[in-house]
């Protein structure tokens, strides 16, 4: 590619080029991206379609289950672990680093070694064994003869060693100091001992029942987040995601610092349906950070900006990815609840960094494309128009009806299939073409997004099975020594628990995918939250603190020395990882501070609201709020800071975020009498630096 075609945005009709930036950072992107993955096998010969084949017949049973064949949620919960574990065992190598010798086969990745595909067949009939013997399982419970254990000892350290191979080394460690734990506890410390756990019990517990492995996260992995993972692959393989960045640049673009803009939408609505930050920043990164560096973003506020947007697309209500599932079934819920609660933090995040992009663009003197540069909106619109009708099948069918998600989300990928197949006939037949061909074409689309889809929930159901050891021995009775030692940490106070709650999942995250983290530290902390909370005087939800849980899961995707999404989007930008990072940690305190003020004000996740009117209002004082947080930490607003107005601005963010704990300081009758102190301050700081601004251009002039 010679540099003149580098410089060129739009084709002939209008569209970006892909890689319209540097190529090479492209490629290292999606190297990244793969390493996420623990680095998948590309066998060659025959057996590159044993894993396809796995994958499509996986995705047609849980199609299948959705549709019109009953069966046990128990006996889906063992199947779907069963294919998780052949995906797992025949596709990801023992070791990422070569090995020699006769040890190769361990790091083979252009075949399948006899070695793996055994362990694989050893490890899904391990994991079918509850549904093959089922009723004889339940029936000698708690007298499990010697098969049982061997056979559920066994899907122990398969499960552990398919975790450290897709999921990583973090998980894995956790799961079995845990188990250690709960097998030499009487030998511990006095402040840790309780009665040491047997081996039958803890088979029992762990591979025999639903308590453990089976429990709830890999039942939602099997009845919800499958199909939603389906859907978001078979989205990403027809054209969405190109289609949403477009879509925003058309309409955005030519604002100042336009390309951040249309970055934040565009990895917003992409991370409706992608429940991974680092395949949101392949997929909308590579249009929109070369785009953001032709305007004059330094490369590295380019790179965190993507990385900023796409974090937070999974916080995005109606999908939010796998743990917002599990929070319905954990808290017995109806999943439009868990989108209620959560709707206001998520688009409250997302306008702030809007608004963010804006003030950096105003700090640079940003300008944004030209006409010529920005492509053309009814051309976009026209070409991907039809990738909005799934999703709306989606939104309508989760929030009018109300029916279940899984439902809710089959009758979408139905209608996303149809798309997929007549999308390129149709366009063949509009240029009076032979269609045959567009017809090949889709159907190849929809087998390859099947292949993708039963792939991408490999991670998912190996983390859930495994994170489901660990809720298990908390609930052997681990669980109380923990809560023990989180209030003796945190000395019984509130804030220092959330502190201790949001930094434990910070490093948890560094190591475990959103999920795994999210389900391991609501084990552990969220009913803590709960009840030291009360023994303070504060009521918190369980559905705040659960949301808290998941919140700092997600930002350990960007939190340095780890975070993944940071290096990704690096290679793009050919910038430093590390700072990379660090500026998108900054961005994402915004999203931080939101989690830290709903559990202490719960109007922010509308707990006990029901009007729509007080939603937008709280909606809209929360975004006061947390701008003034933004220009705080980013030291400019309309003009750049004084040391004076920080203080300022952090009183605005309190006055508008915790309006009742104000009221209750100064006696106000009603807390909505609090808004209006925070808005004339806030104006009040829009007077003095305009004035300074007109005295600057009046200088310059």
């Amino acid at each position: 590619m010679t540099d003149q075609e580098k410089e060129r945005i739009l084709d002939e009709e209008g569209h970006l080029i892909v890689g319209a930036g540097d190529d090479e950072g492209i490629e290292e992107a999606k190297r990244i991206a793969e390493e996420e993955e623990a680095g998948f096998r590309h066998p060659e010969g025959w057996q590159r379609h044993i894993v396809p084949t796995i994958a499509v017949t996986w995705c047609l049973f849980q199609l299948s289950i959705a549709s019109w064949f009953l069966m046990n949620s128990i006996y889906i919960r063992a199947i779907h672990l069963g294919f998780a574990m052949l995906i797992a065992f025949f596709s990801y190598p023992a070791m990422k680093k070569p090995a020699k010798g006769f040890w190769s086969f361990l790091s083979a990745r252009g075949r399948i070694p006899v070695f793996d595909l055994l362990l694989g067949l050893g490890a899904c009939a391990c994991a079918l064994y509850l549904w093959l013997d089922y009723e004889g399982i339940m029936a000698r419970y708690g007298t499990s003869v010697t098969r049982d254990l061997i056979i559920g000892g066994i899907l122990v350290l398969f499960l552990l060693e398919a975790a450290r191979r897709v999921v990583g080394p973090a998980l894995t460690v956790i799961a079995t100091a845990f188990t250690l734990y709960v097998f030499f506890a009487e030998h511990m410390p006095e402040a840790f001992a309780f009665k040491s756990a047997s081996l039958a019990k803890y088979v029992d517990k762990i591979s025999l029942s639903t308590e453990g492995i089976y429990g709830i996260p890999l039942d939602v992995s099997a009845m919800i987040v499958f199909l939603f993972v389906l859907f978001g692959a078979m989205l990403e393989r027809a054209g969405a995601g190109r289609f949403f960045i477009e879509l925003a640049l058309s309409l955005l673009g030519r604002f100042k610092g336009g390309p951040a803009k249309a970055a934040v939408v565009g990895s917003g609505l992409t991370g409706l349906v992608s429940g991974s930050s680092i395949a949101n920043i392949v997929t909308t990164g590579t249009f929109t950070i070369p785009l953001m560096k032709k305007v004059g973003y330094p490369a590295v506020k380019a790179a965190a900006i993507e990385v900023a947007a796409s974090t937070d697309g999974q916080i995005a209500p109606p999908i939010m990815g796998a743990a917002a599932f599990i929070i319905a079934e954990y808290l017995s819920v109806p999943y439009l609840a868990v989108i209620k609660a959560a709707a206001i933090p998520a688009f409250v995040s997302y306008a702030t960094l809007f608004y963010l992009v804006h003030i950096e663009a105003s700090k640079l003197g940003l300008r944004g494309l030209t006409r010529e540069e920005a492509p053309r909106f009814l051309s976009v619109l026209r070409s991907g128009i039809h990738f909005l009708l799934p999703i709306a099948v989606l939104v309508y069918e989760l929030v009018v009806p109300r029916h279940s998600p899984e439902m809710a989300a089959f009758r979408a990928i139905v209608v996303l299939f149809f798309v997929m197949i007549l999308q390129h006939p149709i366009r063949l037949l509009l240029k009076k073409e032979p269609v045959a061909a567009g017809f090949g074409k889709g159907f190849r689309e929809v087998v390859d997004a099947l292949v993708a889809g039963g792939r991408n929930m490999v991670t998912v159901a190996i983390a859930t099975a495994a994170a489901g050891i660990i809720v298990g021995v908390v609930t052997m009775g681990i669980g109380g020594i923990i809560t023990e030692i989180v209030e003796f940490l945190s000395g019984g106070n509130i804030f220092a628990l959330v502190f201790i709650t949001a930094v434990a999942s910070l490093i948890l995250g560094m190591g475990l995918p959103t999920t795994a983290t999210y389900i391991v530290m609501a084990a552990l902390t969220a009913p803590i939250i709960v009840e030291v909370g009360a023994a303070n005087g504060f009521l918190v939800p369980l559905m705040a603190a659960h949301l808290f849980c998941f919140y700092f899961g997600i930002l350990a995707d960007d939190t340095p020395p780890v975070g993944l999404a940071a290096y990704a989007a690096a290679a793009i930008a050919k910038s430093p990882p590390i700072p990379t990072g660090i500026q998108g940690f900054l961005y994402d305190i915004r999203t931080a501070m939101i989690a830290f003020m709903f559990i202490f004000n719960h109007d922010l996740i509308l707990d006990g609201v029901n009007s729509w009117s007080v939603a937008i209002l709280i909606f809209v004082m929360a975004c006061v709020g947390n701008f003034a947080f933004a220009s705080a930490t980013q030291g400019f607003f309309t003009w750049n800071n004084r040391w004076y107005e920080i203080p300022l601005f952090l009183c605005v963010t309190f006055l508008m975020m915790q309006p009742r704990v104000v009221a209750g300081w100064v006696g106000a009758p009603h807390y909505y009498l609090v808004w209006p102190a925070g808005l004339a301050l806030y104006g009040l700081i829009y007077l003095l630096q305009r004035r300074r601004r007109l005295a600057a251009a009046q200088v310059t002039a």
